[in-house]
C-alpha cells in the first residue's frame, strides 16, 4: 500500500499569549502585563477581572511599567519604539524610537523623571519626560544583548545592568562609562536584583 501523501494548503498559526512583563500598580489593585502579540493588559487581581486593553503594536511587547505619578504607562517592544499611554483615558501620549535593536527593559527612577531602557543593541539609555524624553545619557560597554537594569534602592544615582556577555555592570547616572563590571558567570545574565531590606550591600544575578 503507497503511504498517502498530503498536501499542505494553508498554514495557520497565531502570535503566542505569552507574557514578557509584568507590574504591580503601587497603590490600586492592578497588574499590568506585556504581552508577545504586541498587546498591554491591566488586570484587577482581587476580582480577576481584565479592566483595560491596549493594542500597542505587531510586534511583541517585551516591557511595561506603571509611572503611577503620571498615571502612565510606559512599554518598549520590538518595533524600537518607546512608547508612553495614560491608563485612564488609554490615550498614548507620545511614542519615539529609541534604540536600533529590541527593547528588553524599563526602569524608572523612583523620584527623578528619569526612565532607564535596554536593548540588543548593546546601550543603555536614560531618558528624561520632564524634557520632552530628552536622551540625557547613553551607556555603553556591554558586548552583548543588555536584558535588565535595576536602581539601587539605598543610592538611587546608580544602576546595575545584566547582559548576555557574562557580566554584570554598576553605572552612575552621570558617567557613559561603568563604574566597575562584576564576573564570574558562565553564560548570558538575564536578571537582577538588588536586596531592598536592611542594609546588607547586596546585588543578585
Amino acid at each position: 500500500i503507497m503511504p498517502l501523501r498530503l498536501n499542505i494548503k494553508k498554514k495557520l498559526n497565531a502570535r503566542s499569549e505569552r507574557v514578557k512583563s509584568v507590574d504591580f500598580h503601587p497603590t490600586e489593585p492592578w497588574i499590568l502585563a506585556a504581552l508577545y502579540t504586541g498587546h498591554l493588559y491591566i488586570w484587577n487581581y482581587q476580582t480577576k477581572n481584565m479592566i483595560k486593553s491596549i493594542e500597542v503594536c505587531n510586534y511583541p511587547v517585551r516591557t511595561a511599567k506603571f509611572i503611577a505619578r503620571k498615571e502612565w504607562i510606559i512599554c518598549g517592544a520590538d518595533d524600537l519604539n518607546i512608547r508612553v499611554y495614560n491608563y485612564n483615558t488609554l490615550e498614548r501620549i507620545t511614542q519615539f524610537e529609541a534604540h536600533s535593536d529590541y527593547i528588553r527593559y524599563l526602569e524608572v527612577h523612583p523620584s527623578l523623571p528619569y526612565v532607564l531602557s535596554c536593548s540588543d543593541d548593546m546601550t543603555i539609555k536614560l531618558w528624561d519626560w520632564s524634557k520632552n524624553w530628552e536622551n540625557l545619557q547613553v551607556f555603553e560597554g556591554h558586548s552583548h544583548y543588555v536584558m535588565q537594569v535595576q536602581f539601587n534602592p539605598k543610592d538611587t544615582n546608580v544602576f546595575a545592568s545584566a547582559s548576555l556577555d557574562r557580566s554584570v555592570k554598576v553605572w552612575g547616572l552621570n558617567s557613559s562609562s561603568a563604574h566597575f563590571t562584576l564576573e564570574g558567570h558562565e553564560r548570558g545574565v538575564n536578571s537582577i536584583s538588588y536586596f531592598v531590606g536592611g542594609d546588607r550591600p547586596y546585588l543578585a544575578s
